[in-house]
This record gives structure tokens, sequence and C-alpha cells, in this order.
């Protein structure tokens, strides 16, 4: 009998969500994660409140714990600064990954789920069976994996899926900013040429400022500083912030080449979890609260179908992809059109002053991003 049941590749949120939900319910799980925790990384930080009902089923108090900064409003501005204000109706947390991960991270850890720090080379599955190898030349072996190791990774080359051979033409810059003078329960969404910047602030009282740009757009200038200066500084609301807010960050995260391409499911009988089942454009602000959710579909699926040394597999592979694709396949497409609609500056102008006109179709486009409360 192998060590451990599960084992889940990656520590991100879906991988530690899930990592927390299987060791509750006894399973003997392993979550590899590369690096060690805590560290930021380019997200976001923006949380819907749908993930609450959820999260306090697995005796965790976001809200009590990390003290999150609450969110209710959303502002969105046209590369010409046109803009518009709305509530949002769920509402939100500002949160960084630096304190989330980590504060997860311990909570599968205190739940009996164990933990390596390590990178994973190869995933075979053959005779029923997953046999992993590590960096270190070890190998694991275990019935169920789990595969949550982010947006892109050499993983993704080993298994040989789809969407990694072609290259993406967009990337990422993140950093923490000191302003005082930004609004506490506003998360911002700023369009400029080529791309667009959310804004809002964390548990720190630092505001996460994180923007998505084309590569085309974006190699035309010499660093991410003269970047700033010559495209973002277009849009007024985005220089007047960046102008009075200060850098506490010695230098900006970013990450390359990413993807939005339709991603398998399940590869070689991996279920694919977070981003590495689907990356939802970060315009529509859901990323984190579908990672999350996506860690309890999986374990759900793992909990119906193995029991003891009975595992059928056929069933737990068709459960996962119909919930998941009843929860998020649609909040994908959506996101996808949105980002066409926003990054083109006629249809960005034209849209906002239909939403002006009709105001109660903001509220059904949130809608169309957002779930309901997860139970």
């Amino acid at each position: 009998m192998a060590a451990f049941e599960v084992i889940i590749v990656g520590g991100g949120l879906a991988g530690l969500t899930a990592a927390i939900h299987l060791s509750r319910e006894g399973r003997r799980v392993l979550l590899i994660e590369k690096k060690v925790y805590p560290r930021h990384k380019v997200c976001g930080e923006y949380l819907s409140n749908e993930v609450l009902p959820y999260l306090n089923s697995l005796d965790i108090d976001l809200q009590k714990d990390l003290k999150p900064i609450k969110i209710h409003k959303l502002l969105y501005s046209t590369q010409n600064a046109k803009s518009i204000e709305t509530s949002l109706k769920l509402g939100g947390m500002g949160l960084s990954r630096y304190a989330l991960d980590e504060f997860l991270f311990k909570n599968a850890e205190e739940n009996g789920a164990e933990i390596l720090i390590e990178s994973v080379e190869n995933i075979n599955f053959e005779n029923d069976e997953f046999t992993l190898k590590l960096s270190s030349g070890k190998q694991l072996k275990a019935p169920i994996v789990l595969g949550a190791f982010g947006k892109r990774s050499n993983l993704d080359k080993s298994l040989e899926r789809e969407f990694i051979q072609e290259k993406s033409s967009w990337l990422a810059v993140k950093s923490h900013y000191e302003d005082p003078e930004f609004p506490k329960d506003l998360v911002a969404l700023h369009n400029f040429e080529g791309g667009y910047c959310g804004l809002s602030k964390t548990e720190t009282g630092a505001v996460n400022a994180c923007y998505m740009v084309s590569y085309k757009s974006f190699k035309k200038y010499k660093n991410t500083e003269d970047f700033k200066e010559k495209v973002l500084f277009q849009n007024a609301y985005l220089k007047g912030f960046f102008k009075n807010a200060k850098p506490l960050f010695k230098q900006d995260l970013s990450i390359a080449q990413i993807s939005f391409q339709e991603k398998s499911l399940i590869n070689n009988h991996i279920l694919m979890l977070g981003d590495a089942a689907g990356l939802i454009h970060p315009l529509c602000g859901n990323g984190m609260a579908m990672a999350i959710h996506s860690g309890k579909i999986a374990s759900e699926a793992v909990l119906n179908n193995f029991h003891g040394i009975s595992l059928d597999r056929k069933n737990l592979e068709n459960q996962y992809q119909e919930n998941w694709n009843t929860h998020f396949k649609n909040r994908l497409k959506t996101g996808r059109i949105l980002q066409k609609i926003l990054i083109n500056p006629f249809l960005a102008s034209t849209s906002q002053n239909l939403v002006k006109k009709f105001p109660y179709l903001l509220e059904k486009i949130i809608t169309k991003t957002h779930g309901q409360p997860i139970v």
C-alpha cells in the first residue's frame, strides 16, 4: 500500500484547500510545493465572499485570523479615465497571498497533511497507480494525484498539454504601495492601452497593484517604470495613483507567458485544479475564489469515489469534470469575451456608455463571473 492516498502537486490556493479538506476527512495526504512559505505572488489579491461559508465549514475564519480589508465597491475606468462605480452584492476581501497561503499551509499541517518542499520533475501513470519523480531523484507512489501547479509549469511540458505548445502574449506585473488616500472598501479596475490594472488594499493597509498587459505593448519599453510613465499614465486614475503612492517592494514581481486558452481538466488521469485547470481573466476579479472552489470540488469527488482500497476512477473523473464545468465553464467563457471588449478602446467606451444608461447590466456582468455562496 502506498504511503499516501492522495498526492497534491502545487501549494497555491487550490492545492492547499484540497489538502485541508481531504486531511480533515482522514485521508493520507502529501502536498508537494517547490518554494517555501511565506512569499509574495503575482495576484490581484481580491477574494470574493462567496468562499466564506465553505471555508467556515473547514473551521477556517479568515476574518478573525487574518483581518482582511472588507471591500464593497467596484470602480471601473476606460483608457480616457471615464469611470463608473457600483456596489458589489456579495462583497469581498483584500488579502495578500503572502499571508493567506502561509495561513492555509499551517492549517493543512495542523489537520495532518504532510508537506514536502521540493520540485516534481515527472508524473507517470501505470497499472492504476501514479509514480512521481522528484528533483532529488526520489520516487513516490499514490493512487490519486491532483495537479495544482499553477498557470504554467515544466510539468505541463512533460505531460504534453496542448496549451503549453503555443506561446502566450500576456504578462502580469505586481507590487505593493503605501497610499493612505486609497479607499479601503474599493477594488478598482483601470484600462490602459494593451491591458488593465487592478488596485485594492490588503490586510496590511498596503495597496496591491497588479496589471496585465500584452507582450506586444510591453516590449516597446525599457522596463516597468518606463512602461508606467509612457502607457499607464495615459489613464488619469493610474497616473494619480502611481505618482502619489510609495512603492514597498524593491522591485516589481512579474510573470510571463500567461495563457487564457482552454485547458484539459484531466490529463493522464491527473485532476487539474485552480489555474492548472483554467485561468479566468483577472479583470473578472474571481480567480482566488475559483481556485478555492476547485479544491472543494476535487476533494468531494475523491471522497465520493475512493473508499479504503476501492477506487472508482472513471466515476471520480466524470464527477469532477461535470461539477467543474457546471461551476466554471461559463464564467471562463464570459471572462474571455469581457477581455476582448475591455482592451479595445472603442468597445470599452461603447460598453461603458451602455452600462451608464442601463446600470443593471453591470450587476449582471458581475453575476456572470462570480458564483453563489459556496456551501
